[in-house]
């Protein structure tokens, strides 16, 4: 693309916008002459590396999985053992004391959270990650900063450098006007989209909680320091950025200021930007929006804006289907998925650090005969466990008494059920609970994308209840799923005949497989199958890979002849057990929640 060009599009062609350019430019060829020497010799390589079937990927917090970055470098094994091959390390940069919305707060993009280590030891961890072919992942927060960042301070100083680089209002008339069409995104506890602060005698937007401050990206000066930032934690060695909050970028008065052309202008430009100066780098998008505007965040064959981007529509879809015994909607929603240009790939995962709201695609359910708010009510109560028959234990977030609105919190094996077997000592239960935990796991693996697996899943991790103990955290039920990671239940990562084992080399053992198999390559389509059985989801790559998955706890048939273009039973071989599969009649028998990968 022409930076020059988009960049005067968005900020015009006046004096101004001319010298922020000629600033952009010098902090480009800055960090390219400041780029390490081992780092320039990973950009000669390019970015295509996130393609390849070795990706495996895990998110942790670095303090609840091993106090501090000097405790990293002792667990890197442990992630080696796993089969991990890149880290995302959860809010990482310095955050505002108190509150921080999880980290996500940032007080200052250049230094570590001090309770973590500090920036030297960062770039250690790196090297030594990369010693054994693990890539680096930090969140990176562009929406906004700490109301503490020293940008908003030198702005409530009223530094006419930085007094447009935020929202700021002498009245509430424009912030009324604003929220007559934009969105809340935590409507229960941070209603509203404006903060009035009566020692500055000014209205602030603060989208998302009163002590984060929204970026101003109309002005110049914001993506320029933005960038800096972007480049010179690149020189650390940071291989993927996970670019936080991306839809809420530019805000335009008249519109629910989500999704804007000229957010997807900004990614094209931040990604043209590291192309010239660090090519090894590759962005990671969180936009939490509907999946006909998640896909456009990737761009274009001719213009890319972010390499990967988060299947939230798998992740909802499999839960669905575990809870409803039911495939039929993920079979059809992920049939009609489409728009992805090549180099773009999902990230796959089943469980993250956030809560899980359930969106689903309307028209596809009334196709099915399914009522969208109804589906939408049963899963809230049963991921809860309140719904009859329940196996999970989790809780509701962001709960609305008026609407019936919620999402979900849990971890993945309590909103599995191993909780609730564990507590009644119903050994079968048990049993069932670790085999939804590796289903899931399975088809995250095999699909088409990158799997990403969140810290002690692959421990079988329960609920940290003990959350409502702390009061800087009882208010927010995601810190349900955020616990401590269980060194002493991970010591039976190696005993087959405990739970923790069971899940870890069941987990193991399909990450294995899939770094050895070219056919699991990041990028190669999947193509679901009807199966004419509504409790079995198949899908294949090509005439390579078809995976059967067993969503119900009863034993099912499929008939072969759904798919004997693939291969007739007989001559197909589970890559997971390394069986042959048989048939009966022309059948094959799927165990309760079994899962097979056939060749």
């Amino acid at each position: 693309m022409d930076l020059k060009q988009s960049y005067q599009e968005l900020y015009g062609k006046g004096k101004v916008s001319e010298q922020r350019f000629h600033e952009l430019l010098e902090i480009m060829e800055k960090a390219k002459a400041e780029r390490p020497e081992w780092l320039r010799e990973q950009d000669a390589e390019g970015n295509s590396w996130y393609l390849s079937e070795k990706m495996a990927g895990i998110m942790l917090y670095t303090d609840h999985f091993c106090g501090d970055l000097y405790g990293m470098e002792e667990k890197l094994d442990y992630l080696s053992e796993l089969g991990i091959t890149y880290v995302h390390f959860m809010p990482l940069l310095q955050s505002r004391k108190g509150n921080n919305d999880g980290g996500y707060a940032v007080s200052d993009y250049l230094a570590v959270e001090p309770r973590l280590g500090d920036m030297t030891q960062l770039r250690k961890v790196i090297r030594s990650m990369k010693e054994r072919g693990i890539r680096t992942c930090i969140d990176f927060v562009l929406n906004h900063t700490a109301k503490e960042y020293s940008w908003a301070e030198e702005c409530r100083k009223g530094n006419p450098d930085y007094q447009d680089m935020y929202f700021l209002f002498d009245n509430d008339e424009i912030p009324k006007e604003y929220e007559k069409t934009m969105t809340e995104i935590f409507p229960g506890v941070a209603p509203g989209n404006f903060t009035y602060y009566p020692e500055m005698g000014k209205y602030v937007m603060t989208r998302f909680y009163e002590f984060q401050w929204d970026l101003n990206y109309a002005s110049p000066q914001v993506f320029n320091k933005i960038v800096e930032v972007l480049l010179t934690l690149a020189n650390q060695g940071i291989d993927i950025f996970r670019l936080d909050a991306i839809p809420y970028m530019w805000k335009k008065l008249g519109t629910r200021c989500m999704n804007l052309p000229e957010v997807h202008q900004l990614l094209r430009m931040m990604y043209a930007i590291i192309q010239e100066v660090c090519p090894s780098v590759v962005f990671l998008g969180e936009a939490i929006v509907e999946p006909r505007e998640i896909v456009k965040y990737f761009g274009t064959e001719q213009e890319r804006e972010c390499n990967m981007m988060y299947n939230a529509s798998l992740m909802v879809l499999l839960w669905s289907s575990l809870a409803s015994r039911d495939v039929r909607l993920m079979e059809r929603t992920l049939e009609r998925e489409s728009g992805v240009p090549s180099g773009g790939v999902w990230i796959n995962y089943a469980r993250c650090h956030d809560d899980i709201g359930w969106g689903f695609a309307e028209e596809i359910q009334r196709g099915l005969g399914i009522d969208p708010e109804a589906h939408k009510q049963f899963m809230i109560s049963y991921m809860k466990g309140d719904f009859p028959g329940s196996f999970s234990a989790g809780e509701l977030y962001e709960f609305n008494p008026q609407t019936l609105d919620a999402r979900n919190s849990g971890t993945l094996a309590s909103m599995c059920g191993l909780e609730q077997a564990l507590r009644e000592k119903h050994d079968y239960k048990i049993e069932l609970a670790v085999k939804r935990i590796l289903l899931l796991h399975s088809v995250m693996l095999s699909y088409t994308g990158i799997p990403l697996i969140y810290s002690g899943d692959e421990i079988g991790q329960l609920n940290d209840w003990g959350y409502k103990d702390d009061a800087d955290r009882s208010g927010d039920s995601r810190w349900l799923h955020r616990g401590n990671m269980d060194w002493k239940a991970a010591e039976k990562r190696n005993d087959l005949s405990a739970v923790e084992g069971k899940i870890f080399q069941g987990i193991k053992k399909m990450i294995g497989i899939r770094k050895d198999c070219p056919y699991f390559r990041s990028d190669l389509p999947s193509s679901p199958v009807d199966l004419d059985n509504k409790a079995v989801f198949g899908f294949h790559k090509g005439d390579k890979i078809m995976v059967l998955a067993n969503f119900s706890e009863h034993e099912q048939w499929v008939e072969a002849d759904r798919f004997d273009w693939f291969g007739l039973p007989g001559e197909m071989e589970d890559l997971v057990t390394g069986r042959k599969i048989r048939s009966y009649k022309n059948r094959i028998l799927l165990g309760p929640y079994e899962y097979l990968w056939l060749v």
